[in-house]
């Protein structure tokens, strides 16, 4: 007789969550039809090995599960690679390591940004989206960006309204690509960086907004974007985009650093 018991039931819910947060992770990065396909070759591979108990085909089955753990690593990667970030980077994850670190102090884990600082990129973000502008920015927290700095052209200025705008300005030859913004300076503009590949994004947004989404879901940075085409003001943060930004709604949302 089987025995169903709380355990099993924790059990079941772990697997759930597990198998849910996976399902989510192949959707945005279009993934989601091999996700498909391993679910449908485990289930077979259950009934076979555990339930019918077929020894010839469960047996080569079993070879295949170990090869193919192999196999879907390689696979599968990048995005193991986000899952794990995403599991450091969270704010419960955080606050375990402060526990562990009482000699840290409080408030150095947010880079945060005074008024004096916000206020230029609020101004220059509004006058571009009246003038239908582009612009990208991205505003470092606590993961450095130099791996994406590197890719553009070192600017390392104090944070000016008239910069930024010169910057996005459509003859300026640094208008193409993000400007990076790193302890209240700006550090590089031009800069490269990774594309989302959600297909739930709507078709409306271009490439700087999967671009802001897509460094939202590889590093914990805040990235602003004035669209070229409406004029509307997005900002990105943790795989989350929220758009026609009003201004008082941008100002917190840099004062924060986050949503």
């Amino acid at each position: 007789m089987l025995e169903f018991g709380i355990k099993d039931i924790i059990d079941i819910l772990l697997v759930a969550i597990i198998l849910y947060y996976s399902y989510r992770l192949m959707k945005q990065s279009r993934s989601v039809n091999i996700f498909y396909g391993v679910m449908v070759f485990v289930t077979a591979w259950i009934v076979v090995s555990k339930v019918l108990e077929m020894k010839l085909l469960g047996t080569l089955l079993d070879q295949l599960v170990s090869v193919g753990t192999i196999a879907i690593i390689i696979l599968f990667q990048e995005e193991i690679r986000h899952f794990f970030y995403n599991l450091g980077a969270h704010e419960r994850t955080h606050r375990i390591f402060r526990f562990f670190r009482p000699d840290r102090k409080k408030g150095q884990e947010d880079l945060k940004y005074d008024r004096e600082t916000i206020i230029p990129i609020v101004m220059a973000c509004l006058n571009m989206s009246k003038q239908k502008v582009g612009a990208l920015i991205v505003v470092q927290n606590n993961v450095p960006l130099n791996d994406f700095i590197n890719s553009g052209d070192t600017v390392d200025a104090r944070i000016s309204q008239r910069l930024i705008e010169n910057v996005f300005f459509k003859n300026s030859p640094l208008h193409d690509g993000a400007m990076i913004i790193c302890g209240g300076r700006i550090t590089a503009a031009s800069c490269i960086l990774p594309i989302s590949h959600d297909l739930d994004m709507p078709k409306e947004f271009g490439l700087r907004h999967r671009a802001a989404k897509g460094i939202s879901q590889e590093t914990d940075a805040l990235a602003i974007v004035v669209s070229e085409e409406t004029g509307y003001i997005s900002a990105a943060y943790n795989n989350e985009l929220r758009s026609r930004l009003t201004a008082e709604e941008l100002e917190k949302i840099l004062m924060k650093g986050r949503f």
